[in-house]
């Protein structure tokens, strides 16, 4: 696992920087959707967060550190949601339920899922290699969820095949983020989902409806 990193602040309140944060995140991801990462200042995000900018240098250090949250906080959501699911048994129901669960946090978080994806560049080279670690993490949760049903015989596919189906669902997921501009036209997230797990398990389940 990642070792976790964390973000100086000058506030020892630890729910006092999870609130702040948690402005500065959502003021953040609304302006670097419109303006971009780099044109947007820390004292617009400051302001819209509805603070001063004093106040916002008391939570980060710079403006690449409330990027550094934004894609922490996606990680830390997706492995809150998805570390509950009991994997024992192996069966395809609790693999639905974790891919449903999951593209549904998709959906929720779509600005964010972007904005990791677009500006993540933009980080250190120490925050953007636990970012990647981060992101091989979501992916080996999927990873054990499969293993587990395969031990019990409920899927097909080969051992060597695990990570690769982990990483399909992963992406199949993320691409309601980037596309949503077209296939909201024709789906809602509802139906995109419904569609993408039944195609998902009929291509990896021993009998094909």
């Amino acid at each position: 696992m990642a070792k976790k990193q964390k973000v100086a602040s000058s506030v020892k309140d630890e729910s006092l920087i999870e609130k702040r944060r948690k402005q500065m995140i959502q003021g953040a991801v609304k302006l670097f959707k419109e303006k971009g990462f780099h044109r947007t200042t820390t004292r617009e995000i400051a302001k819209e967060a509805g603070f001063s900018i004093g106040t916002l240098y008391e939570y980060i250090r710079a403006k690449e550190d409330v990027l550094f949250l934004v894609c922490d906080g996606i990680y830390e959501e997706v492995q809150k949601q998805l570390s509950t699911f009991i994997v024992e048994e192996g069966t395809l129901e609790e693999l639905s339920i974790a891919i449903r669960r999951y593209y549904e946090l998709v959906h929720e978080m779509s600005d964010e899922f972007v904005l990791m994806y677009q500006e993540s560049k933009a980080l250190s080279k120490d925050a953007l290699q636990y970012v990647l670690k981060k992101e091989l993490e979501m992916v080996s949760l999927f990873e054990r969820i499969l293993n587990a049903c395969v031990k019990s015989g409920e899927l097909r596919i080969e051992e060597k095949e695990i990570p690769l189906a982990a990483h399909h669902i992963i992406v199949q997921g993320q691409m309601w983020a980037f596309r949503r501009w077209a296939l909201a036209k024709q789906y809602s997230s509802d139906e995109y989902i419904n569609i993408q797990v039944e195609q998902l398990l009929k291509g990896i389940t021993r009998e094909n409806a």
